[in-house]
């Protein structure tokens, strides 16, 4: 009888310890109090990295938006893409340049080529309809990897959210950012975990960027490079060797 209660005991010990390791495994982040990091360390490269949401929003190729003005039925626009090029046709102005502008500047600039030649003081309203220039690409250890349209001041946590978040066997601390930019492209690693923590920033997206989470899911040369970098968001440039 003894023995067979010894054994129920260490049977229960044993299954508490796994239940307990079970728990701590699956357990979320743990936030800490206060600000959240969010100063891009200039030199460790990170001047073109902000974590700060966008106090205004440009137009872009693939955006699409409409265009109205007040009691004008046939100068309205009710759907409209920018092209490629970044440019939309308007009746009686033409083709014209819209990306890059503010949708508050494109009413003023409509409002003054109309002004100018064929309307007195109209009534110009943009509104932007899709922003469907805003893509990211969320690929490795995520539950459903994918090309996601996001909404403009999307941050990493969001991108990964889009792809169901990060797989149970995924590597948090190895999250690494592709951006194309006008020198080249650049890479970026992040420490996923310490993002949930609120110690380290959480970076907005940008139209275009690559999410990879874990370092095992990249080619050998991006794996070697992204090792050598510390798990704070440096940003490496891709430059010709030659």
């Amino acid at each position: 009888m003894r023995q067979g209660a010894l054994r129920r005991s260490a049977s229960a010990v044993m299954i508490a310890s796994v239940l307990s390791a079970l728990g701590a495994c699956s357990s979320g982040p743990n936030p800490k109090p206060g600000l959240v990091p969010v100063a891009p360390v200039v030199e460790l490269g990170q001047a073109g990295f902000s974590p700060q949401l966008p106090s205004t929003y440009v137009l872009r190729p693939a955006d699409v938006i409409s265009v109205s003005v007040f009691r004008e039925e046939g100068l309205t626009l009710s759907s409209v893409p920018v092209s490629a090029s970044g440019e939309i046709s308007f009746p009686l102005v033409g083709p014209m340049q819209v990306a890059g502008l503010t949708a508050d500047q494109l009413e003023t600039r409509l409002e003054d080529q109309l002004n100018a030649r064929f309307l007195r003081n109209p009534d110009v309203t943009v509104n932007i309809l899709e922003y469907s220039s805003h893509r990211v690409t969320v690929e490795g250890s995520v539950t459903n990897p994918g090309l996601f349209s996001f909404l403009p001041g999307t941050r990493l946590s969001g991108g990964i959210a889009l792809a169901n978040g990060v797989s149970r066997a995924g590597d948090e601390e190895n999250v690494a950012i592709f951006r194309d930019t006008a020198e080249g492209v650049t890479v970026a690693k992040f420490d996923y975990q310490s993002v949930q923590d609120g110690t380290a920033m959480d970076p907005v997206l940008q139209p275009g960027d690559r999410v990879v989470v874990g370092l095992d899911n990249l080619a050998q040369l991006w794996e070697d490079v992204l090792q050598t970098l510390p798990t704070f968001g440096f940003f490496y440039r891709l430059v010709d060797s030659n």
